[in-house]
């Protein structure tokens, strides 16, 4: 007799502009339909966690505000601390009639940014999903400021993936997938189903948010899809509103733009998980074929001699990309030195240790 099968993980993000209506509230048949789909997928072996939106446009609406997103944070963290007792209310009453447990898990940056807490939140989530829940993971708006928010859901789940050792992620979006131009534009734009190298013509073609409630673009998809691939988990970017998304975004030819990933490497270090989400690149290194082949294939550190350019001026242990000589970028660390200094050194420009290397 065959052995069970192991169960495989998925992290399901969903954005504001899915999880609303045209007015802006959470939409409650749109969540029941989500419950419905996640039961299938877990009779079909995969455990589930959201990462979901949504805090703030329940929050907006139980106070009586504008159902937009504020621009001041006092606001924005008043609207969070009450919209998250009610989305959570909201995600419980759709999923507990399927005998499924949903736990409430808030992070911020500063709850994974060393060695021990990303450890103990890695221990957590093995641990929900080993009594049966389904964890609704969201960005702890309530107390974040600059320095320690992820600053959209796209980057949480990609941090939560890493996390939970997942085997898919799934960002459900109002877009279809990637396209080849922007649809909205160009209307000769077609629908990229399989991504397996994000090339520089990708990242400069992405947008930035174009929803009112959310706070993401493709841009932020693309980062989270490098860092994925670099951790060997693959991504699927589909739209939320699609027949049975979930369950079709979980098969093996799912619908969307699937952004494959080759097998993993080698565990990323909560630091280096800081380095390639933060969103802080203050410029860039372009480094010769060596240096490049180096990199990505041999797992070395960035040596001074073989960095052929410098742009941008930034500090020591300032975050950089590192560029080959056709543009594409291949890594991301921390500078030893700065700017000006990087020309005259002779050393290690980057460790090893303090730079993830992109498939």
């Amino acid at each position: 007799m065959n052995a069970p099968q192991k169960p495989r993980t998925a992290v399901i993000k969903i954005g504001s502009s899915t999880l609303t209506d045209a007015e802006g509230k959470v939409d409650r048949a749109y969540l029941a339909d989500l419950a419905h789909q996640v039961n299938r997928a877990r009779k079909a072996g995969w455990n589930v966690i959201i990462v979901s939106s949504g805090s703030i446009p329940c929050g907006l609406e139980s106070l009586g505000l504008p159902l937009k997103r504020p621009k001041d944070m006092p606001t924005v963290q008043a609207a969070s601390s009450v919209g998250q007792r009610a989305l959570i209310a909201a995600y419980d009453q759709v999923f507990s009639p399927y005998g499924m447990l949903t736990s409430l898990v808030l992070l911020t940056r500063r709850d994974t940014a060393d060695r021990n807490a990303y450890l103990h939140a890695r221990d957590t989530f093995k641990r929900l999903l080993e009594l049966g829940a389904v964890p609704i993971v969201n960005e702890n708006d309530t107390v974040s400021v600059e320095q320690i928010k992820f600053g959209d859901n796209d980057t949480l789940a990609a941090l939560v993936a890493c996390l939970a050792d997942a085997d898919r992620v799934v960002i459900l979006s109002d877009i279809d997938g990637l396209y080849t131009a922007n649809p909205q534009i160009d209307r000769t734009a077609k629908l990229i189903a399989r991504v397996d190298r994000i090339t520089p013509e990708i990242m400069e073609g992405a947008t930035g948010a174009g929803s009112a409630v959310g706070s993401g673009g493709m841009i932020t998809k693309l980062t989270s899809a490098r860092v994925l691939a670099a951790a060997g988990i693959p991504l699927v970017i589909c739209h939320g509103r699609a027949e049975d998304a979930v369950v079709r975004s979980l098969a093996e030819n799912p619908i969307g733009t699937l952004f494959t990933a080759k097998e993993r490497r080698h565990e990323i270090t909560p630091r280096k998980l800081w380095i390639a989400l933060g969103d802080s690149v203050k410029g860039r290194v372009v480094v010769d074929s060596g240096a490049a082949c180096a990199l990505s294939e041999h797992g070395s550190s960035l040596l001074t001699v073989g960095i052929r350019r410098v742009d941008g001026e930034f500090s020591a242990n300032d975050v950089v990309d590192v560029l080959d000589e056709s543009g594409y970028v291949i890594a991301r660390g921390l500078v030893r030195y700065d700017a000006g200094m990087m020309r005259e050194k002779d050393g290690v420009a980057i460790h090893r240790d303090e730079m993830i290397v992109f498939e």
